[in-house]
């Protein structure tokens, strides 16, 4: 009797990763196709922002309207955009009936109309608001004398920035957005983050907590990707810039994933 309950445990505990294997398929992949992008609608969120021009106006529309054919070549079967879960099923909907109000933002010029160009009937939005607690480590670097790391790092991303603009002025939208997706760029601009980390000492460690803040943030928009994600999907998110890299991490290294570059199809 004692023979055979071993025996039955063995032989459950042997099958197991099999079966979990099976629930999860990891073997038909979700590519996923991260587009880092600068905010349309210039709203002065962030730290640093690219000074974007009026996409409402006819030469920027029809080049967001090819940038939008582009990236329907890869044929998405679903589109993430930087909302909230929950707030822009109604918004989508009212854009397919033709009823929306004309909006700058990356949200609708270029989530909602690259899903309208791929039939889509939904778009998701992922994002996770947090703090962003940078006060801490202005006011610890003040204290302690440690100022130039804070002006050190903004320096550098403030001239990724201008030479952003630049690049946007003379070559306009797409160009600009490849800039952004190419990675050498993409680690220029989060090299701000590890930066913060020499911000601090003993137990106050104010630059620790911001990157806590702020790859945490980051962490739970990719949970919210990959949990509604299916089996063999191509997903294309539309995301501001400075979460593409890690975006891109997380998918990269998320076993039953695949990082395609979006500047493959830009």
């Amino acid at each position: 009797m004692h023979k055979w309950i071993i025996g039955a445990v063995i032989a459950a505990t042997l099958s197991a990763p099999a079966q979990a294997a099976d629930e999860l398929d990891l073997t038909n992949s979700t590519d996923v196709m991260i587009v880092g992008v600068f905010h349309l609608a210039n709203p002065n969120h962030d730290l640093h922002d690219f000074n974007a021009p009026d996409v409402l106006a006819p030469k920027y529309q029809a080049e967001l309207e090819t940038i939008a054919r582009h990236l329907d070549r890869f044929h998405p079967t679903m589109v993430d955009v930087e909302r909230a879960p929950g707030t822009v099923e109604k918004k989508y909907a009212s854009y397919l009936a033709g009823t929306l109000k004309p909006s700058r933002d990356e949200v609708v010029q270029l989530g909602f109309r690259l899903a309208r160009m791929a039939g889509l009937k939904s778009v998701q939005g992922i994002d996770q608001m947090a703090d962003f607690p940078y006060e801490p480590v202005q006011a610890y670097a003040k204290a302690h004398g440690q100022s130039y790391i804070l002006d050190y790092g903004n320096d550098q991303v403030a001239a990724e920035i201008r030479h952003g603009n630049d690049l946007l002025r003379r070559e306009g939208i797409r160009a600009t957005l490849r800039l952004l997706n190419d990675p050498p760029t993409l680690a220029k601009f989060n090299a701000f983050y590890p930066l913060m980390l020499r911000v601090g000492g003993g137990d106050d460690q104010p630059g620790a907590e911001l990157l806590k803040a702020w790859y945490g943030r980051n962490f739970r928009i990719c949970a919210n990707l990959v949990q509604h994600a299916k089996p063999g999907g191509r997903i294309v998110v539309v995301y501001g810039a400075g979460h593409a890299l890690l975006l891109r991490q997380c998918i990269a290294q998320s076993p039953g994933f695949r990082l395609v570059e979006p500047n493959d199809y830009l």
